[in-house]
């Protein structure tokens, strides 16, 4: 436990210690920066849509998405000659 309180104190004084030693940085946010953010969010939304597609379209839809099925087809008899 006293390993934990010195560890968690020598933090604390770290995290002060860099606040206090702060520097003014002169820099400038480039304009592609903000078109880049803009972009990774819409590309995140459409990751998590295409991810969750069925529970988004369930949402829309009343009736239970069907699988897809075969139906059985019936053949006549007299169709069996020309079914080449």
């Amino acid at each position: 436990m006293k390993r934990v309180m010195s560890l968690g104190s020598a933090l604390v004084m770290g995290v002060c210690l860099l606040f206090a030693m702060e520097r003014r940085a002169m820099a400038y946010v480039d304009p592609g920066s903000g078109l880049l953010a803009l972009q990774s969010f819409a590309s995140v939304m459409a990751a998590a849509v295409f991810c969750l597609r069925r529970r988004i379209m369930g949402l829309f839809t009343r009736n239970k998405p069907q699988a897809n099925v075969a139906t059985p087809v019936t053949v006549r008899k007299e169709d069996t000659r020309n079914a080449a």
